[in-house]
């Protein structure tokens, strides 16, 4: 059987489903597993719990969990826009475990989202995606997402100002 055809199996079998407040813990051990992974700061599962409590429960921030235990998450957060009639999405995380990756995983997490998303009316998902991941890059675009870059050979810059340190963190923030 081919990769193509192992991955597509994967993605039929895998369990897919929106996470609640009392998935909490298993989110938030996904996203820091996913941060220490890339060497990038995690305040720790606790800490991340008790955030995910707080958001999971308030409404704006949701989450995908794929597997039973979980082995990839997709984390979103929902926001009014003045150019949209409907909410806009932005996809924060994915992460699949690595040893599950290129098993569809991924796939299945996004074709959800994409399904549940257009019968909520959402109108726009987005992403940021780092210039040297050119398989995350590919991986959106095989699932309809653009750069936005108009024209397309132009470089789009993500900035960001940090007033404050990220949960769980010591001192002044991220460099």
């Amino acid at each position: 059987m081919g990769h193509l055809a192992r991955a597509y199996r994967a993605a039929m079998t895998v369990h897919v489903r929106w996470a609640t407040v009392s998935d909490a813990r298993e989110v938030a051990r996904l996203l820091h597993d996913f941060n220490t992974e890339y060497d990038t700061h995690s305040p720790g599962v606790d800490v991340l719990t008790d955030r995910l409590v707080e958001l999971l429960g308030a409404g704006s921030t949701s989450a995908l969990l794929a597997g039973d235990p979980a082995v990839a998450v997709a984390l979103l957060t929902s926001r009014t826009n003045v150019w949209y009639d409907g909410p806009v999405l932005l996809l924060d995380e994915l992460y699949v475990v690595p040893g599950r990756r290129g098993q569809g995983i991924g796939t299945a997490l996004m074709e959800r989202l994409l399904t549940d998303a257009t019968a909520a009316g959402v109108s726009l998902i987005e992403v940021n995606v780092d210039e040297p991941d050119v398989d995350a890059q590919r991986f959106y675009q095989r699932h309809g997402f653009t750069s936005g870059e108009n024209p397309p050979t132009a470089r789009a810059f993500y900035y960001e100002r940090e007033l404050r340190p990220p949960v769980g963190s010591q001192g002044a923030g991220r460099a």
